[in-house]
């Protein structure tokens, strides 16, 4: 059974960081380029950042570029998502999923083959 588990999300003060990590189980994480997409409340989705299957590719939003960096461990079948300098307009649901590409990778969630169930970060004083 496919599936994807996001975890380290929470409350915490502007300036502030999180790590988010999203761990896959039923099938080889390294077959798929990962995304990191959220959503806030009355908003549509946004994509956040994308790895490419080796990792060698990247790619962030403008709105993030800078304060997050994205990574992923092959061997742990995990990615991460390193979030610093956190604003409270960062506050949203975040997505990882998951696109079979073999190269590069993409922020736009059409081609996502596979979601996780999200977890929330709210950045507030």
């Amino acid at each position: 059974q496919v599936q994807l588990v996001e975890s380290g999300g929470g409350l915490v003060q502007p300036g502030g960081s999180l790590r988010l990590s999203c761990a896959a189980s039923g099938f080889a994480s390294d077959y798929y380029a990962i995304g990191w997409f959220r959503q806030a409340p009355g908003k549509e989705r946004e994509g956040v950042s994308c790895i490419s299957r080796s990792g060698g590719s990247t790619y962030y939003a403008d709105s993030v570029k800078g304060r997050f960096t994205i990574s992923r461990d092959n061997a742990k079948n995990t990615v991460y998502l390193q979030m610093n300098s956190l604003k409270p307009e960062d506050t949203a649901v975040y997505y990882c999923a998951a696109d079979h590409r073999p190269r590069g990778c993409t922020v736009v969630s059409g081609p996502y083959d596979y979601w996780g169930q999200g977890t929330q970060v709210t950045v507030s004083s």
